[in-house]
């Protein structure tokens, strides 16, 4: 019976671990306090349980097993972040509208003529998103007619980041840059992955905050020693 017990307290645990990706952070760098997160989880735990008073102990040997599940790949994700490079965009605006074969002809024939005032475009099922040098802003919002643009967003910045090419293949890049500006309270306007470069638009007001938060990743991986694998 109590082998029963521990299995659906380590199952509930795990539920609760896996819809939160800083539980999940927190255990796979090891800087999680154990007791506290087991202290924090436990309501949840106790309501996947039917309601049952689960002890913190037994939260905390669930927590402390469940770390082997986290255990990602540190070292290759190290290294790209560490081979990273950051460059910055100031006053780029955003436009977004509904994708139509003449719509993606306007927007080629706009690329061809500004080629290096385009950063980014980028199509979903029923829309195609521009980033672009404000500049533009007038000239590509007369390519569209009134009811089929989607958004227009201007006052932005453009955070690019350069990686080396194994961040093609290599899970959880993408998200360790994405949590270090949540982690400072940084919303992130849009974004998207062409090749090696991740591409994050934020407020021009938040620029300065944002870059500060990617070069600290980046640097404090370009310090971290290396790993020895048991």
């Amino acid at each position: 019976m109590l082998v029963n017990n521990e299995k659906s307290i380590t199952n509930a645990v795990k539920e609760v671990v896996n819809n939160d990706l800083s539980f999940q952070d927190s255990l796979q760098r090891d800087y999680c306090n154990i007791s506290a997160l087991a202290r924090l989880i436990k309501p949840h735990v106790d309501q996947l349980l039917g309601g049952k008073n689960t002890s913190i102990e037994s939260i905390v040997t669930a927590l402390k097993r469940s770390r082997r599940d986290y255990d990602v790949p540190e070292k290759p994700i190290a290294s790209i972040l560490a081979g990273s490079t950051i460059s910055v965009r100031t006053d780029v605006a955003k436009v977004s509208a509904e994708k139509s074969k003449k719509t993606i002809e306007k927007v080629a024939k706009a690329m061809t003529q500004n080629v290096g005032n385009f950063i980014s475009v980028s199509e979903s099922i029923m829309s195609i998103t521009l980033v672009f040098d404000d500049a533009l802003l007038d000239e590509v919002k007369a390519m569209f007619a009134h009811d089929d643009i989607l958004e227009i967003e201007d006052d932005l910045a453009a955070i690019i980041v350069h990686s080396p090419e194994e961040i093609i293949k290599t899970p959880g890049c993408a998200i360790a840059f994405y949590n270090q500006l949540a982690r400072r309270h940084i919303n992130i306007e849009d974004t998207v992955s062409c090749y090696t470069d991740t591409i994050v638009l934020v407020k021009m007001e938040q620029v300065g905050k944002a870059f500060n938060a990617l070069t600290d990743l980046i640097s404090g991986s370009r310090k971290m020693p290396k790993k020895k694998h048991r």
